[in-house]
């Protein structure tokens, strides 16, 4: 399979009067025709990731490679659509300018400009006010037009740092679509995103970044199944009808709520005893489930294990 994004021992230190590790040495590596999500707080390290693949900001250390290429070459680039947080426009330009400029600077012309221009002004919803001037538009408008030009000229690897930053809910809903879309394109997609439910819906992997070092990476499934058990052990689910007062010995520890109560078991071979139990005491069992994390769940404990275990090293 083909490496869309890899970096190696890529660092970055900001040195003033203090130095400050803003990203510790981190190998990744993302797959062509991949949605990659990147999450973590407000100072993890994550768009200082992104400016260093892209050069915006110089490595301390290691380096990142696109498709192959050294991205500090102009070459690598090319092939790369890039919205950044915060992105701001000329408020004088209508969205249609803003476009046609950004095309220019991509090497588009003429007849092949207009036509990006005006079917990624449809692909982001934005056809009916391309020539209003950015001073009329939102926040979330203007954030539709910034992701239309991280578009132009059909980039094979497409970076977004924060898409759908002050997007109404309609609009988070088209945008997610759009992303989906792409990825099933085959285009690459690297989203870094304090929305996590939205990066659960539409990413396949993801990276959870803490204190400028990247705690967790994988296929989002088996994350979210590996942080739905603890200790080791399952946790189950039982809605049931009423609790007797003294539940059986089976059930010690579990924790009760008004619907029924949950329990870690080692072993789901431990259901039936269960159920047997609860039978035998009289309680009427309306349903079992495993409980699943969702990703918000499995982002707080990385969160708690990384302040557990003093993950960070900066300066």
């Amino acid at each position: 399979m083909e490496i869309a994004l890899e970096t190696k021992g890529l660092s970055k230190t900001y040195r003033g009067l203090r130095k400050v590790r803003a990203l510790e040495p981190l190998d990744l590596a993302v797959e062509s025709g991949t949605v990659f999500g990147l999450l973590g707080a407000n100072g993890a390290g994550k768009s200082t990731l992104v400016k260093t693949i892209l050069g915006i900001c110089r490595a301390t250390t290691g380096y990142a490679h696109i498709f192959g290429v050294d991205s500090r070459n102009p070459e690598a680039r090319q092939k790369v659509g890039y919205l950044p947080e915060g992105t701001h426009f000329a408020r004088y330009l209508s969205g249609r300018n803003v476009l046609e400029y950004f095309g220019q600077l991509a090497g588009l012309t003429g007849a092949r400009l207009r036509e990006q221009v005006a079917l990624k002004l449809k692909l982001v919803g934005m056809a009916d006010w391309a020539d209003k001037k950015v001073s009329k538009y939102s926040k979330g408008m203007r954030q539709r037009i910034g992701l239309a030009q991280a578009m132009l000229g059909d980039p094979r690897l497409i970076i977004l740092d924060e898409p759908t930053d002050g997007v109404d809910p309609e609009g988070r809903h088209h945008i997610r679509d759009l992303i989906i879309k792409l990825g099933k394109e085959g285009v690459t997609l690297f989203l870094n995103s304090h929305m996590l439910s939205e990066v659960e819906s539409v990413c396949q992997e993801i990276g959870i970044m803490y204190q400028g070092r990247l705690l967790k990476r994988g296929k989002v499934r088996e994350i979210l199944d590996e942080m739905s058990m603890r200790d080791g052990k399952y946790q189950l689910v039982f809605r049931t009808g009423p609790m007797p007062q003294n539940l059986p010995p089976v059930l010690a520890g579990a924790t009760r709520d008004d619907h029924g109560f949950s329990i870690a078991v080692a072993d789901r071979e431990e259901i039936p005893r269960l159920v047997d139990a609860l039978r035998d005491s009289g309680v009427a069992i309306y349903g079992v489930e495993q409980h699943h994390a969702s990703l918000e769940e499995a982002f707080l404990r990385l969160m708690d294990d990384g302040n557990h275990h003093g993950v960070g090293g900066r300066q």
